[in-house]
């Protein structure tokens, strides 16, 4: 049977701790960043990590 392949999107966007969850960055930092309020942009800075199903299904797309 063939090796899995590791889906490229998710490999880009997410990555896996030692503890094994699932941490990625938190949207809407692109642009725009004149309207939106200055703490609201801190809290964008920190990334977050993903619990459940998604998480499961993340691992399983970058082949962990």
């Amino acid at each position: 049977m063939p090796k899995m392949k590791t889906h490229s999107g998710v490999k880009k966007r997410f990555s896996i701790t030692a503890s094994g969850k699932v941490k990625y960055a938190r949207p809407g930092k692109g642009h725009f960043l004149t309207n939106k309020a200055k703490s609201r942009k801190r809290k964008l800075r920190k990334g977050s990590y993903i619990a459940g199903k998604n998480a499961s299904t993340i691992k399983t797309m970058l082949g962990k």
